[in-house]
């Protein structure tokens, strides 16, 4: 029996029935791992020993009749930009590439007491914007055609998902970097509501609008991962206090009666022709179903994109301000052409992007009082295709409309789920937390550049990058 496209759930049913073992699972797909990711390139780093040594100790806990969750000897693979202890976490870059975590992000945490079976860590674009050719470790590639990207920055979970690796991995997203590879891998990933998962201690990108959260086959697996990984964290600051609902429960309510809001406007113009009649065929089965599709105007892409670029930018410069000024040879062309005109942003753009993100926010919780859901495309286009000669994509039109199509909801910080089939993004309102960030969300105190210069790391040497309070 092959494990490599089981989903978590199937994974769970089949343990129930002692038909698949954790150590069986963990096994073949180590061996498919070994067997093909020389091309694709998904993991910077496998950990078969530890894998196999967790997923001992689940089967042994499962065959006593005990199981702590829903991801108990279920293998998943974590984004090299969060930090695991004792196990190099380099964000795919020279700057980090000795640094070693003393202690586990609070995600790890819990997926460890969760009995999840830790694979490896997966290759991203350099500190989460890319992708560059010239890193110590080449860019994932996409599984349905090797010559082509796999979205990103969340590379290697949207690979390693999609080519069977492992069934569930825990990327970032700031502006699209789940949605990106879940789109143009035909998998599921779920940008989950600001605060709803803890940052600590992982490397940040944008301190006020970055999210973690998972990358499965389907909507199933993702409520089950997000059951596990969900929950307050006193030590992150953007982490918001309110009780996690049982996700999975919440798969069973019928759709009949469920009002959608279409924002078609924003794919009307510049998509790929194919995504138009998907997404009209998966609304027709929608409203099949039951579901009431009504069309809603909401601001243009440009502005969502000009708000979040300019948030972004500023907050990329203050990350990265002591490295580039002090190593910037070590830095990816592409981070490095990116991050330095952050240097110029004023305050007072700064300032008002903010209150602008503000405005978009609310346009959306408006419109969300009056639907369930708002749905429209997840991606205007294909995979790009890997070439490192390529133009930076950002400066590329179609692409550039691609990388906006997803800044839209990342603007408003509402949890934005994409789906395998029709290329579809779903915007809902999460009914247990605030619409609104609270201002302290604005100032997340984390340290910058605090790694050695071409040493490995000790408990003792150089504190996390992540987010994490005073």
């Amino acid at each position: 029996m092959d494990p490599a496209f089981f989903t978590i759930a199937e994974l769970n049913r089949l343990y129930d029935q002692r038909e698949l073992s954790p150590v069986e699972v963990a096994q073949a797909l180590l061996d498919r791992i070994g067997a093909y990711d020389g091309e694709l390139h998904s993991f910077i780093r496998v950990t078969p020993e530890m894998a196999l040594a967790e997923a001992r100790a689940a089967e042994q806990e499962l065959t006593a009749g005990r199981r702590r969750g829903p991801l108990y000897g279920v293998p998943y693979a974590l984004k090299d930009i969060i930090e695991t202890g004792g196990i190099p976490t380099t964000g795919h870059s020279k700057l980090c590439q000795d640094y070693v975590p003393a202690a586990d992000a609070h995600l790890v945490t819990l997926l460890r007491a969760g009995g999840a079976v830790l694979m490896g860590k997966l290759a991203t674009w350099e500190f989460a914007l890319g992708p560059s050719w010239d890193l110590p470790w080449p860019p994932a590639r996409n599984p349905w055609n090797f010559d082509t990207l796999p979205g990103g920055s969340s590379s290697g979970a949207g690979a390693a998902v999609a080519a069977g690796f492992v069934p569930g991995a825990v990327g970032t997203d700031t502006g699209g970097s789940i949605r990106g590879p879940a789109a143009v891998c035909g998998i599921a990933g779920l940008k989950p509501t600001y605060g709803r998962v803890s940052r600590r201690v992982v490397f940040p990108n944008t301190f006020t609008m970055d999210h973690c959260g998972p990358l499965t086959r389907g909507a199933e697996d993702i409520a089950l991962f997000l059951q596990v990984i969900a929950g307050f964290d006193p030590e992150d600051p953007g982490s918001e206090d309110t009780p996690v609902p049982d996700y999975a429960a919440a798969l069973s309510r019928r759709i009949e009666g469920l009002r959608l809001g279409l924002v078609e406007h924003w794919y009307a113009s510049g998509a790929h022709p194919d995504l138009m009649p998907a997404i009209s065929a998966a609304v027709e089965v929608l409203r099949g179903l039951g579901a009431v599709v009504e069309p809603v105007q909401l601001s243009s892409l440009r502005d969502y994109t000009d708000c979040k670029t300019t948030i972004s930018i500023a907050e990329l410069y203050a990350i990265h301000e002591r490295d580039l000024k002090t190593r910037p040879q070590d830095f990816g062309r592409i981070l490095r052409n990116r991050v330095l005109p952050g240097a110029l942003i004023r305050a007072e753009d700064y300032v008002q992007a903010l209150r602008w993100r503000t405005v978009l926010a609310r346009e959306q919780a408006l419109a969300l009082k009056r639907y369930d859901a708002l749905l429209t495309a997840g991606a205007l286009g294909g995979a790009d295709p890997a070439d490192p000669n390529r133009p930076d994509r950002l400066r590329q039109r179609a692409q550039h409309h691609d990388a906006v199509q997803r800044r839209r909801a990342a603007s408003a910080r509402h949890p934005v789920r994409v789906q395998p089939r029709g290329g579809a993004a779903v915007v809902v309102a999460d009914r247990h937390r605030p619409v609104f960030p609270r201002p302290r969300y604005y100032a997340s105190p984390m340290p910058i550049s605090r790694r050695p210069t071409g040493t490995a790391a000790t408990p003792t040497s150089p504190e996390p990058r992540g987010h994490h309070a005073n």
